[in-house]
């Protein structure tokens, strides 16, 4: 791995960790901005904790060595929450503003998942 990858690897990956434990708080915590959000985009309350718990989750198994198979579950859980939001609000038809959030954090999930070391991803048989 270059070192050039490996600066792309660890900026996204910690702006990526940074981003989904602070969303995933703010959901957990059930910030009246997060509940306005779900119910306008029509998701029950209980969704936030869910996806909260995940996030937090989905976050120390992308930062903790070894287990490459479960870092790969969180990258797509990442990615399915993130383009699932992007859909949401395209969904409700929502402004560019609601957007920018679950964008920059599923390109920073590609980023991370892309220039992942190889001792982070999984072995094809």
């Amino acid at each position: 791995m270059t070192k050039r990858n490996k600066i792309i690897y660890w900026v996204a990956t910690l702006w990526l960790a940074l981003g989904m434990t602070a969303t995933g708080i703010v959901q957990i915590l059930q910030i009246k901005e997060e509940v306005d959000m779900m119910a306008h985009l029509g998701y029950p309350l209980y969704f936030l904790v869910i996806l909260g718990v995940w996030k937090l989750l989905g976050v120390i198994a992308i930062l903790i060595p070894k287990f490459p198979l479960l870092k790969e579950w969180a990258y797509a859980g990442f990615f399915f929450a993130m383009s699932g939001a992007i859909i949401s609000h395209f969904a409700k038809g929502d402004e560019a503003i609601a957007y920018f959030g679950p964008t920059l954090l599923l390109v920073l999930t590609v980023l991370s998942w892309y220039f992942r070391p190889a001792d982070r991803k999984t072995i094809s048989v």
